[in-house]
């Protein structure tokens, strides 16, 4: 009777455990696709890329490395791409991204309650915001989140 209760006891077990694994992250450092759900006015995507990217300058200082841009929507990421330029950061585009040492940054804008939310990525460093877009841009409507993955201040 014993062996019987053990070995339920580690069927149990087994099973929690197994379910707990299920439900974890493979840790890897692969970023999503960028995206943008969401409709947001030019005024409001050059307006949300500055805030980004002032914040993101906090992190990651701007001359220290080459950031890699991908996605293809027409307003979110050329206003990314001219705030990144005008803080200083050299930035790479479409096919000039198979620099290995580039820095690869992905963005997200999905539309949440009356506003949008944003997120900016690299492998290091994650930078989340809601913003409430208006007639003149954008202003922001919730705290910044910011996540640092691996070395304190790398990319």
């Amino acid at each position: 009777m014993p062996s019987l209760l053990s070995l339920l006891r580690l069927a149990a077990v087994t099973l929690c455990l197994g379910s707990l694994a299920a439900c974890t992250t493979t840790g890897g450092q692969a970023l999503v696709d960028s995206q943008v759900s969401a409709e947001i006015s030019d005024l409001a995507a050059r307006a949300i890329a500055d805030d980004m990217v002032s914040q993101m300058a906090d992190h990651v200082g701007p001359g220290t490395t080459s950031i890699a841009i991908t996605g293809d929507d027409a307003s979110f990421g050329p206003a990314l791409e001219a705030s990144l330029r005008a803080k200083g950061y050299a930035v790479l585009t479409g096919q000039d991204t198979d620099d290995t040492s580039a820095v690869p940054l992905a963005y997200v804008i999905d539309p949440f309650e009356s506003g949008v939310l944003v997120r900016v990525s690299t492998a290091r460093l994650e930078l989340t915001r809601i913003y409430a877009p208006n007639a003149t841009g954008a202003d922001p409507a919730s705290p910044m989140s910011v996540l640092q993955r691996g070395t304190a201040g790398a990319p």
